[in-house]
Parts: structure tokens; C-alpha cells; sequence
């Protein structure tokens, strides 16, 4: 049975979310070896407890168990891996509310700074050799293993990983659903049987019990609606919406009601679809990031950081008082499928199955005829032969190629700038950048952003 290796295992939302998922799949995976790695040890040790509480939970039932290890060292944790799932990030809040605010003393309006415009350049700065390290340790010590990346951005890291690594690997997100969520707001075919899921903050959500609730509007929605999207990551348009009870072709219905939704709603995605024919399936906010006139549509209040740190502090008090009083977990009505789509994905791979998936990030190779075969691209995927392949879906509309070409071109600029140090690269990938306007300011922008996270940036000293 397989060795499957977590890195960035200590996240309270990622780590919960990824061992649940394999314990729900522990009948496909009985008697694997799972190494949790951190480099927090608090988090790690925590997520260990929790781990080895629904495995004895399982035990005691006489279900299928997996064994459970943890490290601080991934090299401990690597040789002879065949699976490695990948969820990291440098110093996170504080890096990225640097990436949001400096951009916007020099003029710059841009809307999360995660990953597109400066802020997603500076965060990829800083992600792409963490991720390179952690690619040729594989490379070393489980040449074999597939790599599922989560960590943004995701475009940018998957680039690097193709052009300076030999792991195989594919990028997984789980926005998708949010163009489910957003086509169904607009035609109303699946009742909600909760508070609309994006109207109430997440960690009241978690302390309310709402998110079992929450995954279950999203499996009726799946089963309702098919959706077929492609695009970049964060950038995807939804090429076909049909209805799978009937059949039906829902586009044409969608164009004439979302005309009548109220002013504010996904303007600037409304907008896209106006000019270029297509909806937008991320959300505004996401696809805000790739887009010069997002700052017109929307309030650039950028990410709610202080909301963030609550939501973590929630999660870790949940799981904490989980494991401390010994609560059963892997009975507990919120112990479900996660909607991530890793552990299925790895279990087909193990088992030589044929599967369909909705959304995949994978070097391109003629997925989207009409863009660069070495670019990643964001496509459904077929899990088949012990791979993960992107389906072929066409040619976008020569606009929205257009948009995406500029932002290929900026992402190759900045995985060059990354691995190289190199400060040109960077000043171009900004320089194309559609948030930046001038050329004084993409330099004294650039060398502000270069000089905060310095020690976070060996190769550009």
C-alpha cells in the first residue's frame, strides 16, 4: 500500500480537511503509511492527536486504519514516497498584507494582491523556490511520487515545477464550485436549505456547525449541474451549462436572467460576458486579479485578514477541544467529504481507475488549441493509465485567449525572475502587468516589495 506525505499538514483548515478525506477513503487505502509534515511543531503535534484519534476510532469498529507518522523534517518523511500532497506558504498573513499594502501606497489599485498583479508577482517571488526545494527532494528521494500541489499561486508554482523539475505533478483547486454556486444563484434550479453559503462569515460557520450543510448544497448542485470550464487558474469561463436532469442547455436562460439580478452582482464577471461572451467562473474577486478594470466594479477592501485570523483561531479551538476531551470525530454528522478532490484523485491513480474531474491545472499540450502548449492551464482532467491528462476543450473566444496570453507572458517573467533572481524579469512581468500604469512606479514598487521580504529572497541578494 502507498506512502502518501502531507507537507504543510499543520494548516487548521488544510490538515482537518486532507486526514478526513483519507480516513472516509480508508477501505481504498487500508494499511498506508501517512506522514504529517510541518515545521510548526505545535500544529504538528495537534494534527498528529487528531490523526491517531480517528484512527483508533476505526480501529475500535473493526474498520479499515491507516498508520500514522509525523515529522518536522520532509526529508524523513520523503524516501520512497508515492504520493506527496503539497499545501505551504511563507510567513502567510504578514507577507500578504505587505503584498496589499505597498502596492497601494504607490497608486496601485489592485484587488486581493494574492495572485495576479504585483501582490501575486511578490507572493510567487517567495513560493516558487520553497516549492522547487521541495520538488528536488522528491526528485532525490521518491522519484516516482506524483505531486498535487495547493499552493498559490497556483499557475505560477505549476509553471516552475514544469520547466525546472522532473516530478510529475498536477495543480488542484477547488473554485469551481463557486461558478456553481454563482450559476445557481442566478437560475435558482436547486433550493437552498440554509443561509445562502458566501452571505455569513466562515468561522461562524464553524462554530455553528453550518459546514456539513454547506458541503451538501454543494454535492446537490453537482448533481444538477454540469459545468465545463477552462482558462488559467483563478480565470477560468464556463464554456457549457447544461442541466444534467434534462439535458438542457442553460446558457441561453442564464444570459437573459442574470440581466435581472441586482446592479452589484459580479459586475465585472457580467461585464466580461458582455464583452466577451462568456461568464467568468471564479468570481469576482479571484478573477479580479488578472483584470485592469476590476478596481471600476468592485470595493478594493482587499482580503479581510482580521477574519482570517479568526477563523484559524476558531478551527485550532475546535480541534483542540476536540482532541483534549476525546470527542468521536469520524462519527460525527460533519464528517464528511471535504469537496477537495485530492484523496479521490490519488485513490483512482492507486487503483487503475477511470474518473472525470471538473477542474485540474496541467502544463497544456493542446487543451485550449489557442494557447501557448507549455502554459498551465485549468481544464477538466481524466484520471486514467495511473495519470492525471487534461481534455481537450477547443479554442476560446480570441479575446479572452488574448487576456490570458498577456497573463501566460507575465507568469513565464516571473518564474524566470524567481529561479534566477533576475530584478529585469520581474520589472517586465510588471510592466505588463494591466493594474500598473507607470514606469517610475513599477520600479521604486518593485524595490520597495524586493526590500520588505528580503529575507525571504536569497537569490535577488
Amino acid at each position: 500500500m502507498p506512502k502518501i506525505v502531507i507537507i504543510g499538514a499543520g494548516s487548521a483548515s488544510f490538515g482537518p480537511a486532507i486526514l478526513g478525506d483519507l480516513f472516509l477513503h480508508a477501505h481504498l487505502l487500508r494499511g498506508s503509511a501517512i506522514w504529517l509534515v510541518d515545521t510548526n511543531a505545535e500544529a504538528l503535534d495537534l494534527m498528529t492527536r487528531y490523526a491517531n484519534q480517528i484512527n483508533n476510532e476505526k480501529l475500535h469498529r473493526g474498520e479499515a486504519a491507516l498508520e500514522i507518522f509525523a515529522s518536522q523534517n520532509r526529508r524523513e518523511a520523503l524516501p520512497n514516497a508515492d504520493f506527496v500532497i503539497v499545501a505551504v506558504a511563507v510567513d502567510r498573513i504578514a507577507t500578504w498584507k505587505l503584498d496589499w499594502q505597498i502596492p497601494l501606497k504607490h497608486g496601485v489599485r489592485h484587488v486581493l494582491g494574492e495572485n495576479g498583479g504585483p501582490g501575486g508577482l511578490s507572493h510567487a517571488l517567495r513560493n516558487i523556490p520553497l516549492l522547487l526545494n521541495i520538488a528536488h527532494d522528491i526528485e532525490k528521494l521518491a522519484p516516482n511520487a506524483f505531486l498535487f500541489n495547493f499552493t498559490n499561486p497556483m499557475s505560477r508554482l505549476c509553471l516552475a515545477l514544469n520547466q525546472h523539475s522532473n516530478v510529475k505533478f498536477v495543480g488542484l483547486c477547488h473554485q469551481i464550485g463557486e461558478g456553481y454556486r454563482l450559476v445557481n444563484e442566478v437560475l435558482g434550479l436547486v433550493e437552498k436549505k440554509h443561509q445562502e453559503p458566501r452571505a455569513k462569515k466562515r468561522e461562524d460557520r464553524i462554530e455553528g456547525g453550518e459546514e456539513a450543510a454547506l458541503r451538501e448544497y454543494g454535492a446537490r448542485l453537482d448533481a444538477r449541474y454540469h459545468l465545463v470550464a477552462a482558462g488559467l487558474n483563478h480565470f477560468t469561463f464556463v464554456l457549457g451549462m447544461l442541466d444534467r436532469q434534462t439535458g438542457e442547455d442553460l446558457y441561453p436562460i442564464f444570459r437573459q436572467k442574470v440581466q435581472h439580478m441586482p446592479a452589484y452582482w459580479e459586475l465585472m464577471s457580467r461585464r466580461l460576458m458582455d464583452a466577451f461572451g462568456l461568464f467568468c467562473a471564479t468570481g469576482d474577486g479571484h478573477a479580479g486579479e488578472y483584470v485592469g478594470f476590476a478596481a471600476e466594479t468592485m470595493p478594493l477592501t482587499g482580503y479581510d485578514f482580521d477574519a482570517y485570523d479568526r477563523l484559524g483561531q476558531a478551527q485550532w479551538a475546535k480541534i483542540k477541544l476536540t482532541v483534549e476531551h476525546q470527542s468521536s470525530i469520524s462519527t460525527s454528522p460533519s464528517f464528511l467529504p471535504s469537496g477537495e478532490r485530492v484523496v479521490p484523485i490519488l485513490c483512482a491513480i492507486l487503483h487503475g481507475l477511470n474518473q472525470l474531474e471538473l477542474s485540474v491545472n496541467l502544463p497544456n499540450r493542446g487543451c485550449i488549441e489557442n494557447l501557448p502548449a507549455d502554459a498551465i492551464v485549468e481544464v477538466p482532467g481524466v484520471v486514467h493509465g495511473g495519470s492525471v491528462h487534461g481534455v481537450h476543450v477547443g479554442a476560446l473566444p480570441r479575446g479572452l485567449a488574448a487576456l490570458m496570453q498577456r497573463e501566460i507572458d507575465i507568469q513565464m517573467l516571473c518564474v524566470e525572475a524567481a529561479v534566477k533572481g533576475d530584478r529585469n524579469a520581474a520589472l517586465q512581468a510588471l510592466l505588463l502587468d494591466p493594474h500598473i500604469h507607470s514606469y517610475a512606479k513599477a520600479n521604486y514598487l518593485l524595490d520597495d516589495l524586493l526590500r520588505a521580504h528580503a529575507k525571504y529572497l536569497p537569490q535577488f541578494t
